[in-house]
C-alpha cells in the first residue's frame, strides 16, 4: 500500500511524509497537500467531472467518520478502489484529534465564514487552512461540487443519523441531494433557514457546493465504534467515488424525516439554566407550554410550536453561543 495512503497515521502521529505524491500502479495520484489533507486525482481520461470533499474530525473525538474515511483511503492506495472523481479528504483538527478531544481551544466548526479572523489561536489558524484548501479544490468550474462533512453527536440521539443542509439566500434546497442522502442511510433532514458559520456551511454558501454536515451517531474513542452502522454511507460514498453511483430516485426523498429549523436558544449570561434532563436525546419532542430554558439575565424559552424537538442541548458553551435548537416538521414543497 501506497505511504500516502497512512493518512490517518501520518496525522495522529504528527509527522510529515518524505514523500508529497504518490501514484497507484493504475495511475490514480495521491499528494499530500498539508497535515491532515489529501488530494487524489484520478488516472488520465478517467476523470467524470465530479469534485467530491469528504470531511471528517472537526471534532477531534468523533471518530466514527474519521476511521471511515480511513477505510476509503487505504482501499484507493491498495488500488481495491479506482476513482474518477477528484476528492480532497479533510482530518479538520489533527490536534484535537490527537488529544481526543472535541476540541483544544475553542470550536472550529464556529468559525469559518471569515469568523476566525475575529478569533486567535490555533484552531482559527486551522479554520482558515480549511478555507483555503476547500477554495483551492473547489476552483475548476462547470464541475459538479459536492461536500459532507461528517460528525458524530455528543449525546445519544431518536434519530441517530441525520444531516443538516445549509442556507443561503436566493438558493433553494435540492431534493435530488436529500434523496442521495437518503440512500446512503440518512434517516432526516434538517432545513437550515440562516446563514451558519459551520464548514457546510461554507462550502454551501462561498463555493457553491451542494454541502451537508453529517451526523452518524454518537462520539465515541477510536475503536469503540462497532455499534456505528456506516455500511450503507460507505458504499455510496464508494460509488461517488468510483463513479458508479446507482440512479438517485426523487421520490424517495419522501422517506425522509424533514424538519425546519424554529428557534436556537443562545446563552448570554452564566445564569442560563436548560430545564431537559441531563441525558436528553437528540429529537426528543416536547410539548407546548414546556419552559425549556431560562436565562436571569434576559429570557426564557416557552415552547409554542406544535410537533416542536430539540436538537444539540448544551449549557456548558461559552456565552453567546447556541445552546440548543427548536425544529419542527418540514415536507418536501420547501424542496426544489
Amino acid at each position: 500500500m501506497l505511504a500516502l495512503g497512512k493518512l490517518l497515521e501520518l496525522t495522529l502521529t504528527g509527522h510529515e511524509p518524505a514523500s508529497k505524491i504518490q501514484l497507484t500502479p493504475q495511475g490514480t495520484r495521491l499528494r499530500w497537500l498539508a497535515e491532515g489533507a489529501l488530494e487524489i486525482t484520478p488516472a488520465c481520461g478517467r476523470d467524470n467531472g465530479m469534485d467530491l470533499l469528504l470531511s471528517a474530525g472537526i471534532h477531534g473525538n468523533e471518530t466514527a467518520p474519521i476511521e471511515l474515511l480511513d477505510r476509503l483511503l487505504r482501499r484507493i492506495a491498495r488500488s481495491e478502489l479506482q476513482p474518477r472523481a477528484r476528492v480532497l479528504l479533510l482530518f479538520g483538527n489533527p490536534a484535537a484529534m490527537r488529544r481526543g478531544e472535541r476540541f483544544v481551544e475553542q470550536d472550529i466548526n464556529r468559525l469559518f465564514s471569515g469568523r476566525h479572523e475575529l478569533s486567535s489561536g490555533g484552531e482559527a489558524m486551522r479554520a482558515c487552512e480549511l478555507e483555503h484548501l476547500a477554495s483551492s479544490f473547489f476552483i475548476d468550474s462547470g464541475r459538479e461540487r459536492l461536500h459532507y462533512d461528517l460528525h458524530t453527536a455528543i449525546r445519544a440521539s431518536r434519530i441517530e443519523q441525520f444531516a443538516l443542509y445549509p442556507w443561503v439566500e436566493g438558493r433553494r434546497q435540492s431534493r435530488r441531494e436529500c434523496a442521495r442522502l437518503q440512500a446512503a442511510g440518512i434517516d432526516a433532514v434538517l432545513l437550515q433557514s440562516k446563514p451558519s458559520t459551520t464548514f457546510s456551511a461554507y462550502t454551501y454558501a462561498e463555493l457553491g457546493a451542494e454541502a451537508f454536515t453529517l451526523e452518524l451517531g454518537k462520539a465515541r474513542p477510536f475503536g469503540h465504534n462497532e455499534l456505528v452502522n456506516l455500511d450503507r454511507l460507505e458504499l455510496r460514498l464508494q460509488a461517488l467515488i468510483e463513479g458508479n453511483e446507482p440512479p438517485v430516485e426523487e421520490r424517495s426523498v419522501e422517506r425522509l424525516k424533514l424538519f425546519a429549523f424554529s428557534r436556537e436558544l443562545i446563552k448570554h449570561s452564566d445564569a442560563f439554566v436548560l430545564r431537559l434532563p441531563a441525558d436528553v436525546e437528540n429529537f426528543t419532542e416536547l410539548e407546548p407550554g414546556y419552559l425549556l430554558a431560562e436565562d436571569l439575565a434576559s429570557s426564557r424559552w416557552v415552547v409554542e410550536e406544535q410537533g416542536a424537538r430539540i436538537i444539540f442541548p448544551n449549557p456548558k458553551v461559552h456565552n453567546g453561543q447556541r445552546a440548543g435548537i427548536l425544529i419542527v416538521p418540514a415536507d418536501a414543497s420547501l424542496l426544489d
